[in-house]
């Protein structure tokens, strides 16, 4: 099934920055050796003899592991090229997913505060997330690997936004 079976007509989707690639392979690297680090001093308490753990557990488990470690850090490039979003008249759309897609519509009038975070690895490749807060908390609604400079612009430009919906009613 292709992309534009979801996608609104004539949306042409505003892609985050590359850099969000780099930090999602390093934070998720690190991730996976936290991970793999049980199973495999389990291997190494076996081979050395030390531990007496089932090794036909042990070996399909860490096999296992590492194959879904590769999946994931190669999945990476795509998930980051599936993130857009679109600035339309009345609200902002947020597209994310390959496999499990999903468009959410913001309406600016929803929009109680628009915030930016940065972690130290998202600092160092002057890249941001922008979260959008509303009254639900089932909103889940954020532009991880804005630019700096674009995360300020989208922080004021749709916080006026917001403000602006606001005082209509």
């Amino acid at each position: 099934m292709r992309s534009e079976a979801i996608d609104p007509a004539g949306v042409e989707w505003t892609r985050v920055d590359e850099k969000l690639i780099t930090v999602r392979y390093i934070s998720g690297a690190a991730g996976w050796l936290l991970w793999l680090a049980f199973p495999v001093a389990a291997a190494v308490l076996k081979l050395l003899g030390i531990w007496d753990i089932w090794a036909w557990l042990l070996w399909p488990v860490l096999v296992g592991m590492v194959v879904w470690a590769a999946i994931d850090l190669a999945l990476i490039p795509r998930r980051v090229r599936a993130i857009g979003y679109f600035e339309r008249q009345d609200d902002l759309l947020i597209r994310t997913g390959i496999l499990w897609q999903r468009v959410v519509a913001v309406p600016y009038g929803r929009l109680q505060y628009v915030d930016i975070e940065a972690g130290p690895i998202m600092r160092k490749f002057g890249i941001c997330t922008v979260q959008l807060k509303t009254a639900s908390a089932d909103t889940d609604a954020s532009i991880p690997g804005a630019t700096r400079a674009e995360g300020a612009r989208l922080r004021d430009e749709l916080s006026a936004r917001g403000q602006a919906r606001l005082a209509g009613l």
